[in-house]
């Protein structure tokens, strides 16, 4: 019988040289496609969401939490520096960062409210961040007169540069909840002007954060965001989802 014919019987007959070499070469061929292909039948390991991402909302809400943010900051600095004032702040001063403490409480507290109505009933308020959700201090000199001064510098001049921003790209069409911004956005101007007088005098206009046509330099929420990052570790802000200014 020929090894190319087939008989009802064949599968229990011995393979032929040519048909060994033959099914050899297939199964040869099919572990290399398997290897080749990378095929993995094990069940993947589920991307868990990250625990410390914090993303911001869409649209106004979106805009007044990158503000609110601001807020908290400044209120946590000027808290601190009223609680424990460097010896070399002078008592002028002093009062100076009292008032910067209460407009900024005034501030974080109005927002608050703003992106939760329920806020004063604390059987309905909604948490906005995590209960350990907090800026931190850590990075700045806060013991001496020229570390408050130039960490509120910082933070001053953010506010400044990013309210002008964000006031405009707000949709809402409560006309109070604009009036208050722009108003508020007049006070950091303000603020930013006063700190950076009492570190350099005059130096409220200089040119890192005013142009050469006198206009301020803008700051888009995701600038602010980027700078305000490290404080808030080892929580991320996202704020992908906020409206784009263009500038």
């Amino acid at each position: 019988m020929s090894e190319h014919s087939f008989s009802p019987a064949w599968r229990a007959q011995p393979l032929g040289r040519r048909g060994f070499l033959r099914v050899s070469a297939a199964s040869a061929a099919t572990v290399a496609l398997v290897a080749a292909t990378g095929c993995d039948t094990s069940t993947p390991e589920p991307v868990l969401p990250d625990p410390n991402l914090i993303t911001l909302p869409t649209g106004d809400n979106g805009l007044l939490y990158s503000l609110y943010l601001l807020a908290l900051a400044k209120a946590t600095l000027y808290q601190k520096v009223y609680e424990t004032p460097p010896t070399d702040l002078t008592t002028a001063e002093r009062a100076i960062f009292s008032d910067l403490r209460d407009h900024e409480v005034a501030y974080r507290e109005l927002l608050h409210l703003i992106l939760d109505p329920n806020y004063l009933d604390p059987t309905k308020a909604a948490q906005l961040f995590p209960t350990d959700f907090a800026f931190k201090l850590t990075s700045f000199t806060l013991t001496t007169r020229a570390g408050v001064l130039a960490a509120a510098q910082q933070l001053e001049d953010l506010a400044a540069a990013t309210y002008p921003v964000v006031v405009p790209l707000l949709a809402s069409s409560t006309p109070y909840q604009r009036v208050l911004l722009l108003k508020a956005a007049s006070v950091q101007a303000r603020h930013a002007a006063v700190v950076r007088d009492l570190l350099t005098p005059g130096s409220f206009a200089n040119d890192d954060v005013v142009d050469a046509a006198g206009q301020l330099k803008p700051k888009t929420p995701v600038e602010v965001n980027t700078a305000l990052a490290p404080f808030f570790a080892p929580y991320v802000i996202s704020v992908a989802n906020l409206p784009v200014p263009v500038l």
